[in-house]
C-alpha cells in the first residue's frame, strides 16, 4: 500500500534498516510537535553506537507517531544504542504528558467529515480505539475489515513502506476479530 508517510521515508536507507514506531495516544499541538522535531533532530545527529555514529533518521507522522530508523549497513545497533534511543522517548512522554509504550491502545485512519456539506471531501484523520474496545467498535460500524489499521509492529523500513498502513482484515486484529485468515 503506498502511503503517503513513504514519500518522508530516507531513499539511502537499506530495506533492512530496523525501524522502532511509537504511538502517542492524542494528537501532539504544533508547538509540541516543533519540540519533538527538533528532540528527534539533535537525538539523530547525536546517536552513537560505540562511539561511531549511526546512520539515523526519526520523524513524526500523521502528528502523533514517532519512527526511528538505523541503516546497520553503515553501523550495527547495539544494545546502548538502543537504550539511548528508549531514554529519548521516555523523556518525550515525560515533557508532553503521553504514554508511547501502550500497545492496547489500536490506531485507525479513519474519513472524518470536514463541514456540514456532503459536497466536502472527507479528510484522513487518526482514530485511537482501545484493544478491549474493537469489538463494540466493528459491531456499530465505526470501523470494518476495510479500516486502515496502524501495524505498529513493523520492524523494518521494508516492513514500514508496505505493512505499516494496512486494511483491518490484513492484520493480525483481522484473523482475531473478523475471523479472516491473515494474507502471508
Amino acid at each position: 500500500m503506498n502511503a503517503h508517510h513513504n514519500e518522508l521515508l530516507p531513499e539511502d536507507f537499506a530495506g533492512d534498516s530496523r525501524v522502532w514506531v511509537y504511538q502517542s495516544p492524542r494528537l501532539f499541538f504544533l508547538s509540541e510537535a516543533l519540540q519533538i522535531e527538533e528532540m528527534l533532530e539533535a537525538f539523530v545527529r547525536d546517536w552513537k553506537s560505540h562511539g561511531t555514529p549511526v546512520k539515523g533518521y526519526a520523524n513524526l507522522f500523521y502528528g502523533q507517531f514517532i519512527v526511528l530508523m538505523a541503516d546497520e549497513h553503515a553501523t550495527g545497533v547495539s544494545g546502548c544504542s538502543t537504550d539511548s534511543s528508549v531514554h529519548l522517548i521516555k523523556e518525550i512522554e515525560k515533557q508532553f504528558g503521553v504514554n508511547l509504550f501502550d500497545r492496547l491502545m489500536l490506531a485507525f485512519q479513519v474519513d472524518a467529515k470536514v463541514g456540514p456539506s456532503d459536497n466536502l471531501p472527507a479528510a484522513r484523520k487518526v482514530q485511537m480505539v482501545p484493544l478491549s474496545q474493537l469489538p463494540h467498535a466493528l459491531t456499530n460500524g465505526n470501523i470494518d475489515g476495510d479500516t486502515l489499521y496502524f501495524n505498529n509492529t513493523v520492524q523494518t523500513k521494508a516492513e514500514l513502506e508496505n505493512k505499516w498502513l494496512i486494511p483491518l482484515k490484513d492484520s493480525w486484529l483481522g484473523e482475531r476479530y473478523l475471523k479472516v485468515p491473515v494474507k502471508g
